[in-house]
């Protein structure tokens, strides 16, 4: 146990072997002018599953691999198969053991810089080698990690270097959820002076903000890796949102003697600060200038957002002086079709389809997410809980990560938390989900307290939290281990948090992972120290499926093509600020959810109830539950035209409900605000299916690996309403610079590949994702199915732009 409290530094200093290329080698592009560059490193790889005797050297034969570019998931490809041994916790996806080589050549410029390779993620096991030189190993494949090439590698024309990563999950079961598989994740290249700030070495916070005025603490760490002391200052610059200098200042000079480094901290005034808010999520940049000799050697920035936030025991969450709920759902890291590696444009797309629900905040279940994840959340003002680890040494899975937490949690964590901490977005950090060492009280106080000490180290402005696991049965509440908490979180069991804050009015009080029940909300709604929850869970996911033939979990508030569930327009009428209603049909009661912490969700759904159509496989005369969801104050329902009634908002959340003959047509529901229409919804009974609507999310797509457009096809009748029976096979094809980068349906029990030009409809629809292979040129998509006229949409590709700051 001791192990965890030792957090490892790994180096290289093995000699140089010699390499021979078999393909042309990237030349990467180091300017001996720039302070310090970062160029990516995805782009030319070389991957083959299985294992290789020798594959690390660089004389090793890689010919017959595929060549391809990182992010890459190479589980996601299939087939799912109930023999695989990742199990329905893993999707019945594969798994076992890849390899991936990078042949590149540097300039004989960089030959007396600092080399660093970082790896944002890595699934898992990894294992990297640079020249044939063994770097080091990291077993957690959700955490960030970087190497020091330096010492290892060849400049100049001709001289050519090898990188190569082995990942390895063949040992499974090991998640509770489809986890992917490889470098998933980007990888860039840096080069720095031997004076330079450390990896992950720039914190930025704001320990005192008002509207007039705000103080800003930049720390950094300077590392001296010359041979000789090193007299060493720094000129800090922050820019404002729109780009105009908001303060400068230089800190006082300080030797830092040759092998070792220094921690700067200066505090910066910024008079009325434009701050960063779930409304308003602007960002300010901090440049920071390395000084040696009054000369500039190296330049770090970072993104981060002024804002002052807390949380009370009486009154829960506070941003800026406004007291709200934190309105929040769970999202496992992987995005459905795209697996583990996903574009940022899909991440866009889900969390947009989130907030029209009414989310604000989101829950990194439960792992650290992407760099870039974090990055959207602060441009798109969500909240983020950001959370380590599900298990610490008891496991849940024969090869989880409770075999490496010991020797691997505290560095694990270090890593993150500085990877981190200049995201505006997050306001906690978990310590874990549901963690079931919590029953041996004296271990679990042990490792909470040295979990505890590394979060705070190196990030003393946010508190940390955890989800609590059966609390009254661990006796947490009791036994001081949930008191340790700077802000107590348990899954579901609303009424046990609310008694334990009762029982110590002291204590802050979250809802780390709760059911979309009615019940839940309430508790959230009518309790004003209650801060917040975290809905189980924001999107279907592959995994925790139970049961073949079904591969993932239909839990979400929107299914994994981001289309929403009834549930997720239900909470949509609870949490949503816009005007909404909308219609749906109730054929039997709704399944209780879980209440307990690992207790079974019914991933399959088998019997559906609820329906957001008005096209009931029995077109005869009979009686329709209809159910209307609605935040305003009254809605009235029409069925062709006739009014069947208005019906007030219900004081208890409770939907509106009517019974209604049943008569094919169109079924119409009006929200009014003091007699104005604010919204309004319409269901109609389809006919049989005659063409494909093809719809596109946004007309200009840009190029690189980040965007895609999200290509809706429709099944609709003569008239353009949706067929809900239709299962059509739909064959997209595209004509331009661009191709189909994967498929969807949400069927949650279909087999079919997702990296396909192809996907039957379910319940009349069915997606397709379309990435632009250059900076021009109109690109035609077509879909068709064999007796519906096919549909078109035409994208204009355009070249990539830096990314935007807001919603």
């Amino acid at each position: 146990m001791k192990s965890l409290l030792l957090a490892t530094l790994l180096a290289a200093s093995l000699p140089v072997l010699a390499a021979t290329p078999s393909v042309p080698p990237t030349a990467a592009t180091l300017p001996s002018s720039a302070l310090r560059v970062t160029q990516s490193f995805d782009a030319d790889w070389q991957f083959a599953r299985g294992d290789f005797a020798h594959a690390e050297q660089p004389a090793f034969s890689d010919t017959g691999w595929q060549t391809l570019r990182v992010p890459h998931d190479w589980s996601i490809a299939g087939p799912f198969d109930r023999a695989n041994p990742s199990g329905q916790g893993g999707a019945f996806l594969p798994a076992g053991i890849g390899w991936y080589r990078k042949r590149f050549v540097l300039p004989q410029s960089a030959a007396h810089k600092r080399i660093f390779i970082v790896f944002d993620g890595v699934m898992a096991n990894s294992d990297v080698w640079i020249n044939g030189t063994h770097l080091g190993h990291r077993p957690y494949g959700y955490v960030s990690f970087r190497y020091e090439l330096t010492g290892h590698l060849r400049f100049g024309a001709g001289e050519t270097n090898v990188l190569a990563v082995r990942c390895d999950d063949a040992q499974q079961p090991a998640s509770r959820w489809a986890p992917g598989a490889g470098i998933y994740r980007h990888v860039r290249l840096i080069e720095t002076s031997d004076l330079h700030v450390q990896g992950w070495g720039t914190y930025v916070s704001t320990p005192a903000v008002t509207a007039q005025q705000a103080t800003v603490r930049v720390e950094s760490t300077v590392v001296n890796q010359s041979g000789s002391a090193r007299k060493t200052a720094l000129a800090i610059r922050l820019y404002a949102p729109d780009g105009r200098l908001a303060a400068r200042i230089a800190t006082a000079a300080q030797p830092i003697p040759a092998g070792q480094s220094y921690t700067f901290a200066q505090l910066i005034p910024v008079p009325h600060p434009d701050r960063w808010d779930i409304d308003h999520p602007v960002l300010y940049r901090a440049v920071v200038d390395v000084l040696s000799g009054g000369r500039p050697v190296d330049e770090d920035t970072a993104a981060f957002g002024i804002r002052e936030f807390h949380f009370d025991a009486a009154t829960g969450f506070w941003l800026n002086g406004r007291n709200f709920k934190i309105k929040g759902a769970c999202l496992h890291a992987e995005y459905g079709a795209f697996g583990a590696a996903v574009p940022l444009d899909a991440w866009q797309h889900r969390l947009e389809a989130l907030h029209r629900l009414g989310v604000n905040a989101i829950r990194t279940a439960h792992n650290p997410p992407s760099p870039e994840f974090l990055a959207l959340c602060d441009r798109m003002g969500f909240l983020v809980m950001d959370e380590m680890f599900d298990c610490w040494t008891v496991g849940k899975n024969p090869y989880d990560y409770h075999l490496y937490f010991n020797d691997w949690a505290t560095r694990d964590t270090r890593d993150t938390v500085m990877r981190d901490r200049n995201h505006p977005s997050i306001i906690l950090w978990s310590a874990g989900n549901e963690i079931h060492d919590t029953p041996h009280e004296p271990r679990a106080r042990w490792i909470l307290a040295a979990l505890l000490g590394v979060f705070h180290q190196y990030d003393p402005s946010r508190p940390v939290t955890m989800a609590l696991f059966r609390p009254n049965a661990s006796h947490d509440y009791d036994n001081g281990l949930a008191d340790m908490l700077d802000v107590v979180g348990q899954n579901y069991r609303e009424n046990e948090i609310l008694a334990a804050h009762q029982q110590k009015p002291t204590r802050k009080i979250l809802g780390t992972e709760n059911a979309h029940s009615r019940e839940a909300w309430l508790a959230l709604r009518d309790n004003p120290p209650y801060a917040g929850q975290f809905l189980w869970v924001g999107a279907d996911y592959l995994g925790e499926a139970h049961v073949w033939p079904y591969i993932a979990n239909s839990s979400g508030l929107v299914d994994r093509t981001d289309y929403p569930h009834a549930i997720g327009l239900q909470r949509q009428s609870w949490w949503a600020a816009a005007p909404m209603v909308r219609i749906v049909r109730r054929v039997a009661p709704t399944a209780a959810g879980p209440t307990d912490p690992g207790e079974a969700t019914d991933a399959r759904r088998p019997h559906q109830v609820l329906f957001t159509d008005w096209t009931p496989r029995n077109l005869a005369p009979h009686t329709e539950n209809v159910e209307v969801y609605s935040n305003a104050p009254q809605v009235e329902l029409l069925l062709n035209g006739k009014s069947l009634g208005t019906q007030a908002m219900p004081s208890d959340a409770s939907p509106r409900t009517w019974q209604v003959p049943f008569a094919p047509g169109t079924l119409r529901a009006l929200a009014t605000d003091h007699g104005r229409v604010v919204a309004t919804d319409e269901l109609r009974t389809a006919g049989v299916p005659a063409r494909i609507e093809l719809i596109a999310d946004r007309r200009p797509l840009a190029s690189g690996w980040e965007h895609v457009d999200y290509l809706t096809a429709h099944v609709v009748d003569a008239h353009g309403v949706v067929v809900p029976t239709a299962d059509n096979l739909l064959t997209f094809t595209v004509q331009g610079p661009g191709r189909i980068a994967a498929v969807d349906n949400g069927d949650n029990t279909s087999h079919e590949s997702f990296q396909a030009d192809h996907r039957s409809a379910y319940e009349g629809r069915c997606i397709a994702f379309v990435r632009a292979e250059a900076d021009h040129g109109s690109i035609v998509v077509t879909a068709s199915a064999p007796g519906l006229r096919s549909g078109s949409v035409t994208l204009s590709a355009e070249p990539e732009q830096p990314a935007a700051s807001g919603k």
